[in-house]
């Protein structure tokens, strides 16, 4: 959402979840520049009005605004990566086709590869498809910076494994998880028993898998905690040998990329 001050200058802000009935209207947001910002700061956008309430650290407040869903409709646009131009085909594309409840900063990619009519092949040949939600934040883009990768610190990330989703996934033969958003919100629930709450979990080499038979995902950038996940479930050495390959063969990378499969836990690519 593009706001302004009353003084003319721009501030953007990425909405990122809903504070709760706790914090009143208040919502969590990402601005850009976060330079020379004060708490009780009023930016416009349009005839709507928002509070800054409190700086919660990198670049994140707390914001105040009536209505933010309603706000958001009427003036807000879709988060692109900054790699993607805008336009409206971009922003059609950049949605799965099965998206249904508001509230990640970005799209879970894996998903971009089903479409309706892939989706109802995949029934007609007989596998069940259960849906889950996982609400994408920004800290799953941070870079490893840590010295050692098990030092890094994972975002929380909102999930649910609806209770129809976890019988099916509980009766099923084989789990295919459609990209890392799914495997993480599967390997949560088998990790904690909980089939909803705020996912911490950080999935790295030496990870035992519970759920997660056969893992689709997109090409990930080097120290990202996306790829020490695939590297996990699909083993240093296979994984490294498909980003090769991937390279050589002229495989696109990012949001709108390819993918690879990888089945029995690593076992195959």
């Amino acid at each position: 959402l593009k706001t302004c001050k009353p003084t003319g200058g721009e501030v953007e802000l990425l909405f990122l979840r809903d504070l709760g009935p706790d914090r009143g209207d208040a919502w969590e947001v990402l601005v850009r520049p976060a330079r020379r910002l004060k708490p009780g700061l009023r930016l416009l956008a349009g005839d709507a009005k928002l509070d800054l309430v409190e700086n919660l650290g990198e670049g994140r407040w707390s914001v105040s605004a009536p209505d933010v869903p309603g706000l958001l409709e009427k003036h807000g646009k879709m988060p692109l990566p900054p790699y993607i131009e805008a336009t409206p085909e971009a922003e059609a594309r950049y949605q799965t086709v099965y998206a249904r409840e508001p509230g990640s900063a970005a799209a879970p990619t894996a998903g971009f590869h089903f479409t309706e009519s892939v989706l109802d092949g995949t029934e007609r040949a007989g596998a069940g498809i259960a849906r889950v939600t996982l609400h994408v934040g920004t800290g799953t883009f941070l870079p490893v910076r840590t010295e050692k990768l098990e030092d890094h610190q994972m975002h929380a990330e909102r999930y649910n494994v609806p209770v129809e989703a976890a019988r099916a996934v509980d009766g099923a033969e084989r789990v295919v998880a459609a990209g890392t958003t799914v495997a993480r919100t599967l390997e949560t629930w088998a990790v904690t028993g909980e089939r909803s709450g705020d996912s911490r979990l950080f999935v790295y080499p030496g990870y035992r898998w519970r759920v997660v038979d056969a893992l689709l995902t997109n090409f990930h950038l080097p120290r990202s905690t996306l790829l020490a996940m695939v590297m996990s479930f699909g083993g240093r050495d296979l994984v490294r040998e498909a980003y090769r390959a991937a390279v050589e063969e002229r495989y696109r990378f990012y949001s709108f990329g390819d993918a690879m499969l990888i089945l029995n836990g690593g076992r195959t690519l």
